[in-house]
């Protein structure tokens, strides 16, 4: 019973270590594209459950008809590598990783992709920026 009883704590302890601690709980708005904004572009979000899950989202209204889409996709626990989200109505499947104040877009790899697409204004000289973004409360 004794041998059972530290088979099971030793066990228990492993996965507890496992785990990696999740950087923020809520949810935190992004915007990576930088070059893409207006008044119908999609407010994008990952939500943190203190239970460790991983939401991420948005939500899109149509400013000509006040039509609103959105979408909420929990894409499993939060650990430090990359994380796959597969947003259906659009069909867009993006690798992210990120921490308490950024997220980044990956390949599969976990390499922070690079995109003119994804300069601010102030690096539109520049033809390949990183896929980052700030996360906001």
């Amino acid at each position: 019973m004794k041998k059972l009883f530290s088979l099971f704590i030793l066990c228990f302890s492993i996965l507890s270590f496992a785990q990696a601690k999740i950087p923020f709980t809520g949810k935190r708005s992004f915007n990576i594209l930088e070059g893409f904004g207006g008044s119908g572009t999609p407010a994008y979000y990952v939500d943190v459950k203190k239970n460790g899950d991983v939401h991420f989202g948005y939500v899109q209204v149509n400013q000509a008809d006040g039509t609103e889409t959105t979408e909420d996709i929990n894409v499993g626990k939060y650990h430090t590598g990359v994380m796959k989200v597969h947003f259906k109505k659009f069909n867009e499947k993006w690798s992210f990783k990120f921490n308490k104040e950024k997220i980044y877009f990956t390949d599969d790899a976990g390499n922070i992709m690079k995109s003119e697409d994804c300069c601010s204004v102030a690096e539109t000289e520049s033809s390949s920026c990183e896929c980052e973004g700030e996360l906001f409360q």
